[in-house]
């Protein structure tokens, strides 16, 4: 149990890939405070984490910068201190350029990189003190473009650079990584890329058929790259930028 103890934040909790990921530090021994946008959804998370005293949650919106702050304040004053931050919270809008309202682009960029900026910086002092770690989700979306999603892909790209400016900055005291996933089967993947299509079977097999290795990826394998990246055998690791995304930010993939 190599998370035997530590004490994690997971921002954007509630489901998804931030829900695996704290399945996976609570069975690792962690203690985990989760994090949703409603008491409902994360009193519905805890339920289905069953750990116990060694899950909380703290509803705050990552939008709202006096959230975010409010966030680590309360999490660190459940957990006696902070070891490990992963910023999962985030939102995508499937849209075509000129449908792209001011509203839906300050929405996408206040929580996907706003938000995960200021809850970084809210953490620090207690990282510092424990050498801690920050893993950001950043996105496939972040390595290559992809239509229809100009906000999500401007702010996953920025999350990435981000993510190396920290690090460089925050050395050696703080490492500070992210994973790039691709598709994965969760329900925003559903919801923003799949079902609201015409077609959401002709959809789901064209992004299929985009990626070589010909399938989703369960939030679960997101979750088991982020602890790695959290862990002691990652310790000579930051500034980078892992893709988990089946192949699809190699290149141009045409099955013949």
């Amino acid at each position: 149990m190599i998370f035997k103890n530590k004490r994690i934040l997971i921002t954007g909790s509630s489901r998804g890939i931030g829900l695996a990921t704290a399945k996976r530090f609570l069975e690792e021994g962690a203690r985990v405070v989760i994090n949703g946008r409603s008491e409902e959804t994360t009193v519905a998370a805890l339920a289905e984490l069953d750990a116990g005293a060694r899950a909380s949650g703290i509803v705050a919106d990552m939008s709202k910068v006096t959230d975010c702050t409010r966030l680590v304040k309360e999490a660190v004053e459940l957990l006696g201190g902070l070891d490990i931050l992963v910023t999962a919270a985030g939102v995508a809008y499937t849209t075509t350029i000129e449908e792209t309202t001011e509203e839906l682009w300050d929405n996408t960029l206040d929580i996907n990189l706003k938000g995960l900026f200021f809850v970084c910086r809210a953490a620090l002092a207690e990282l510092r003190k424990s050498s801690g770690c920050i893993v950001n989700v950043a996105s496939d979306s972040g390595v290559r473009g992809e239509a229809f999603l100009a906000a999500y892909c401007a702010s996953k790209a920025a999350v990435m650079n981000l993510t190396k400016a920290m690090a460089l900055e925050l050395a050696p005291d703080v490492r500070v990584n992210s994973v790039c996933p691709g598709y994965v089967d969760t329900d925003m993947v559903r919801r923003d890329f799949i079902d609201q299509m015409e077609d959401p079977a002709a959809a789901e097999h064209v992004l299929l058929q985009t990626t070589p290795l010909k399938r989703f990826a369960s939030p679960a394998e997101i979750a088991g790259a982020v602890c790695y990246l959290s862990g002691p055998d990652s310790g000579f690791i930051t500034g980078t930028c892992l893709s988990i995304d089946g192949g699809t930010s190699a290149g141009t993939f045409v099955e013949i």
